[in-house]
């Protein structure tokens, strides 16, 4: 079916963002998605922050974000935002990076009091940089993300629901053009 990119742009080795994304991302697999997995995090700092174009490792990211059918995007939510290290890289991006691309913005935080993050500091960026569908997104609170002994998560009964229903209507968002192609 489609390549997706599983973007994470929190910083920490032992996040829970980038484990909860490693979890939808079999979900997507399961449903015929070619899913490529990327933490920011692995990137070189120098080149991020230094903003190096030509570093092999920006190149790659790039390559991999032209190559995406569709983008997950999940970030902790840091001060009512998504990650600088995400925004990171969103700033090395060409413009129009997303031009095309079908996206499903996640975020994961430690209170309520963040879930507008999405809304109002991710969807903006990512509508900019030319996304063709911003399908909804979701904010997971930590404590509904369980991390298991083999690395694996489970996700809380009420949360899991909702995380399964955005990535399944992602999955069908990323199907529509080749159906509407096929109508016309």
């Amino acid at each position: 079916m489609a390549t997706v990119l599983s973007l994470s742009g929190s910083p920490s080795a032992t996040s829970r963002t980038a484990r909860l994304l490693r979890h939808l991302d079999a979900r997507l697999t399961a449903q015929g998605h070619h899913v490529v997995p990327l933490d920011v995090r692995t990137l070189p700092a120098a080149a991020l922050l230094g903003a190096d174009f030509s570093h092999p490792a920006i190149v790659r990211a790039k390559a991999l974000v032209e190559q995406a059918d569709g983008l997950v995007v999940g970030t902790p939510v840091y001060k009512a935002a998504y990650s600088g290290l995400l925004k990171s890289l969103l700033d090395l991006l060409p413009q129009y990076a997303l031009a095309g691309k079908t996206v499903l913005p996640l975020a994961t935080g430690g209170t309520t009091a963040h879930v507008l993050a999405i809304d109002y500091a991710l969807r903006p960026v990512l509508s900019s940089m030319g996304a063709a569908h911003i399908v909804q997104g979701w904010f997971t609170l930590d404590k509904d993300i369980t991390v298991e002994p083999d690395g694996g998560v489970s996700v809380a009964a009420g949360a899991a629901e909702a995380l399964e229903q955005v990535v399944d209507q992602f999955s069908a968002a990323l199907g529509l053009p080749t159906v509407l192609a096929a109508a016309s």
